[in-house]
């Protein structure tokens, strides 16, 4: 059935204008955004699969290529879609600028869409102002944590040369499990003794999964 068959209530154009975007679902927004489809299948239907075969959150993450294997994908539409989660991510980025960290949840929040590849693991670190706010932050490790390998200098040498007040190491469990390892509780108390030595305070070990996050803080296992 084409767009122009359905009732003009149930159409997405006239829906959003009646009942504005919140009424619309993610098919038929995307729909909005793509705008036609083939002969054969409507754009809602199109994006309907697309969702279907991807998930929302992991059409975030899908290449051009990927995209269009969908039926009634080509390079144009594949491409508005990777752009329209691009500006997304940017947008989200933004409004972290300068975030100021009160509590575990913020640096979860902060860190969404910042790993490049969250089948690794990954090692970051935030730098913060006087403020609690972050200056910036940067990867420093790829793979699972082990105290032989992380070495303090890595640690801290771009904080000491922001001249950052703390830091907070966050990394990623990518099984989704953020109940600390042991590797972890020996990298965190090995940089806690640095962080004295070095007076850059390390407020914070976050571990992060898809929906959840550990603070060693919020655990008492960092004082």
């Amino acid at each position: 059935m084409r767009i122009n068959d359905l009732d003009p209530e149930s159409r997405p154009r006239e829906r959003f204008m009646s009942c504005g975007p919140g009424a619309l679902s993610p098919a038929e927004l995307l729909a909005l955004i793509l705008r036609t489809g083939t002969r054969q299948e409507n754009i809602i239907d199109i994006c309907n699969e697309l969702i279907s075969r991807f998930t929302l959150e992991g059409l975030t993450e899908a290449t051009v290529g990927e995209l269009q294997k969908t039926k009634g994908i080509g390079k144009a539409k594949a491409m508005q879609i990777a752009a329209l989660f691009e500006l997304n991510k940017r947008l989200s980025y933004s409004r972290n600028q300068n975030k100021r960290v009160q509590a575990a949840r913020d640096v979860f929040d902060y860190m969404a869409g910042r790993i490049p590849d969250e089948k690794k693991e990954h090692l970051f670190v935030l730098h913060l102002n006087t403020k609690n706010q972050i200056i910036r932050h940067e990867q420093v490790s790829v793979g699972t944590l082990n105290a032989s390998l992380i070495h303090p200098r890595e640690v801290f040498k771009s904080a000491i040369r922001e001249s950052a007040h703390a830091i907070i190491l966050v990394h990623n469990h990518p099984s989704g499990d953020v109940e600390p390892s042991n590797a972890d509780r020996q990298v965190t108390s090995l940089l806690k003794e640095a962080s004295g030595l070095l007076q850059i305070d390390l407020l914070d070990h976050i571990i992060i999964g898809t929906t959840e996050w550990f603070s060693f803080r919020e655990h008492s296992l960092l004082s």
